[in-house]
C-alpha cells in the first residue's frame, strides 16, 4: 500500500486473495459483508487437465461455498453427489485418483467445452456465478496458465499428483509456477487491484505456498498490491502452531520456515499493511513488526466466518483512518 486514499467510512470494493476451502470460508463471509463489493481473485496454479477435461479445483470450491452448494463433509465438491461416473470408470479400468462427482462432472464438462470455443476462463467464471445465483465477482489470477509443480523426494510433481494422488506425503524441496514469466493477469484483476475507492485487500487464510504464492507470481501483481490505494491485510493461516487444514505446517517445515504467523509476515515482506492473527498467537504480537489485530480465526461456522470477515473489514477501516493526513485548522 502507498498514499492511503480510502477515507475509512466502511465503503468501496473489496478484494480478496484466495485459493480452495480455507480461503473460501473467508470469500463468503466477505461476501456476506459487503455482497457485490466483493472481488474474488482465485489462485489457478491448481489448474489442469484430466479426462481430457479443464478442472479448476479451487474456482470450483469459491463459486461452490459461495452458491451455498459445496460438500461440507468433504470440504471439495458439490453437495448431494453422486458418484456414478467413477464407478463406472472404475470397471473400465480408468484413472479414479482424483474424484469427479456427477453434478460436479457438469461444470467441467460446459467449462472444457467454452474454453475450446475461444472463450476465456474469466468470462466462463462469470457465467457460472451468475447461474448459482452469486453476487460477487470471481476472477481467475490469470486467463495466461500458470501451473504450480513441486521438487519432492519423489521427483517433480505437478500440482495435483503431489496434493491429491501422494496425499502431500513427499518431502518438499521446492515450489516453481511454470508459465508465470509470461503470464499476464487479466484486465479485471488489474482493474480491480487498482481501483482508487478500494476498501481493502484481504489475503486470506490459504496456504501462502501453493494457493497464494501463485497469485504473486504473475508479473504486476506484487507491485499493484504494494501500490494499492487500500490497505492490505493477511489472516494467518497458522494457529498455535499448526495450520487449520492442509500441507502448510509440513512445507513450512520442510522448506525451513518455522509455523508461526511472524513468519507469514515476513512471507507476505513488503505487501502486507497489517496482519490478523488468532488468540492463541496474541503472545507473537510484538515480534510481527508490523499493525495486528488480534481475533478467533478457527472457522467452523458460517456464524465464524462473518464474524471474522467484519473484524478484518473493521481492522483494515482503522488502518486506512490512521493514515489519513492531519489537516491543521485554520
Amino acid at each position: 500500500m502507498s498514499g492511503l486514499s480510502s477515507s475509512g467510512s466502511g465503503r468501496g470494493r473489496v478484494v480478496a486473495l484466495c485459493g480452495g476451502v480455507g480461503g473460501a470460508k473467508l470469500a463468503l463471509g466477505l461476501a456476506r459483508q459487503v455482497g457485490s463489493d466483493l472481488t474474488i481473485v482465485v489462485n489457478t496454479g491448481d489448474d489442469f487437465e484430466h479426462l481430457g477435461l479443464a478442472i479448476s479445483p479451487d474456482l470450483d470450491t469459491v463459486l461452490y461455498t459461495l452458491g451455498g452448494i459445496a460438500n461440507k463433509e468433504l470440504g471439495w465438491g458439490r453437495a448431494d453427489e453422486s458418484w456414478n461416473f467413477m464407478q463406472a470408470l472404475a470397471h473400465l479400468g480408468g484413472e479414479t485418483w482424483f474424484q469427479l462427482g456427477d453434478r460436479d462432472l457438469a461444470l467441467h464438462v460446459e467449462r472444457t467445452h467454452q474454453l475450446r470455443a475461444g472463450r476465456s476462463l474469466t468470462d466462463f467464471m462469470a457465467g457460472a456465478a451468475r447461474a448459482h445465483g452469486i453476487d460477487a465477482t470471481i476472477l481467475p489470477m490469470s486467463d495466461d496458465p500458470i501451473r504450480t509443480t513441486l521438487a519432492t523426494s519423489e521427483g517433480q510433481l505437478p500440482f495435483q499428483r503431489y496434493f491429491v494422488e501422494r496425499r502431500c506425503a513427499p518431502e518438499v524441496f521446492g515450489i516453481a509456477f511454470e508459465g508465470a514469466a509470461t503470464a499476464r493477469p487479466s484486465e479485471p484483476v488489474t482493474a480491480a487491484l487498482s481501483d482508487p475507492e478500494l476498501r481493502a485487500i484481504v489475503i486470506c487464510p490459504s496456504n501462502p505456498f501453493l494457493s497464494i504464492d501463485p497469485i504473486l507470481s504473475a508479473p504486476g501483481i506484487r507491485a499493484l498490491l504494494q501500490q494499492a490505494s487500500a490497505p492490505v491485510i493477511a489472516v494467518s493461516p497458522i494457529i498455535g502452531g499448526a495450520a487449520v487444514k492442509g500441507p502448510t505446517a509440513k512445507i513450512m517445515a520442510e522448506l525451513g520456515v518455522p509455523a508461526t504467523s511472524r513468519a507469514i509476515a515476513q512471507h507476505y515482506d513488503g505487501v502486507l499493511d497489517g496482519l490478523v492473527i488468532d488468540t492463541v498467537d496474541a503472545g507473537e504480537r510484538d515480534e510481527i513488526g508490523l499493525p495486528v489485530h488480534v481475533t478467533p480465526t478457527l472457522m467452523k461456522s458460517d456464524a465464524d466466518r462473518e464474524h471474522l470477515a467484519a473484524q478484518v473489514l473493521a481492522f483494515a477501516d482503522r488502518l486506512a483512518e490512521a493514515s489519513q493526513p492531519v489537516v491543521a485548522a485554520s
